[in-house]
């Protein structure tokens, strides 16, 4: 079932269409057993009919139990996403399919809440580790419990720059200024595979050297926004576990770790002109299916009415009589984010002040 935006949400709110459902859970048909995945969906409605038939009376919520065992027949086992969300009551149902993964989450309440599902979330820590020295490099993708290498289509060694490098940028009867530039037509090159890499892993980075390396390396490289770490020493030989133990100070602080990243993928966005700043223009390019990464503080609500102009808003702060009223526009922004396939995260607040509290990476 496609998503669908319906303007029912007081109607999803009021006493008279309880209970609403929320069942979000992982479901990657193309990685799982269909049994698997059916034996995860019966266990989920057990939960819920245990729920709703000890808080509402069995004319409440027997009909809204039968709608979930149809929706979850009907679902899609052909999909290639991650997760599922799956949103009943009495008037309505809605079924997502995410790219996101999730940890299973089931809410019984009065209505259902997007930031449910942005909140059900499985938080992964990875990251890249780029070891430098200044004649070899090593990249790891790294996460809670391992580091994969990753290789590169270019040379991991500087004497492969040695035909490279210009013949006459300096005096060359001095060994030393040879070196640094050479070191630094190295550097360049690992700079461009990191440019690569990050493509498939838009992961924060952390650049591990001596002093002197990593000092040239911040001088030339073009991904200052992505690198949250740089770590003083020699690491090229050392062990996955002392690599960890370095950046230890960053990992235990993964929360400013994170928030980092994310300022810095704003910022980034901004520069080439693909950030929505402010609820309005968040509201506006996400009417469009046109949010690749959705930014927005934990405590920022927005209630609104829809303005004449297509794609407009402006804040209301009472809903009487209103057919327009919007309960809260950064709920409705996060929900077509994900429709359109992008992704949402919560900071905390104050994190985005300049940006009016919510920020939107545009696709183009």
């Amino acid at each position: 079932m496609n998503l669908v935006f319906q303007d029912q949400q007081q109607l999803i709110s009021s006493t008279g269409y309880l209970p609403a459902v929320s069942v979000i859970m992982p479901f990657h048909p193309i990685m799982s057993a269909k049994k698997d995945l059916e034996y995860q969906l019966k266990r989920a409605v057990e939960k819920v009919e245990s729920s709703l038939m000890e808080q509402y009376p069995r004319d409440k919520a027997i009909p809204v139990l039968e709608k979930l065992r149809r929706v979850i027949r009907n679902l899609n086992y052909n999909t290639h996403k991650k997760s599922v969300a799956i949103f009943v009551s009495p008037l309505i149902e809605k079924v997502y399919y995410l790219d996101i993964p999730v940890e299973e989450r089931i809410v019984i309440d009065e209505s259902f809440e997007i930031r449910d599902l942005v909140y059900a979330k499985k938080q992964t820590i990875q990251y890249l580790v780029l070891l430098l020295s200044a004649e070899r490099s090593k990249m790891y993708l790294g996460n809670c419990s391992s580091f994969l290498l990753i290789k590169s289509n270019g040379s991991d060694n500087v004497h492969a720059y040695v035909n490279d490098a210009p013949e006459r940028v300096a005096n060359y009867s001095d060994p030393t200024a040879h070196k640094e530039v050479l070191l630094d037509k190295f550097l360049y090159h690992m700079d461009q595979g990191l440019t690569h890499v990050l493509k498939a892993y838009p992961f924060p980075v952390f650049v591990l050297g001596a002093e002197r390396v990593l000092g040239h390396f911040r001088k030339l490289t073009r991904h200052e926004r992505n690198i949250v770490g740089y770590v003083h020493g020699n690491f090229l030989d050392a062990t996955e576990t002392e690599i960890r133990e370095a950046m230890k100070p960053y990992l235990e602080d993964w929360h400013k770790v994170r928030e980092t990243a994310l300022l810095n993928r704003i910022r980034a966005a901004g520069d080439e002109r693909r950030l929505s700043a402010g609820i309005r223009e968040a509201w506006k390019a996400s009417s469009c299916l046109n949010g690749s990464l959705l930014v927005v503080e934990k405590g920022f609500v927005y209630p609104a009415r829809k303005a004449p102009e297509p794609g407009s808003i402006y804040r209301e702060h009472t809903h009487e009589d209103n057919p327009f009223y919007i309960k809260d526009a950064v709920d409705d922004v996060m929900e077509k984010v994900l429709a359109g396939g992008g992704d949402v995260e919560f900071v905390e607040n104050g994190v985005l002040k300049e940006y009016d509290h919510i920020a939107l990476v545009r696709y183009y």
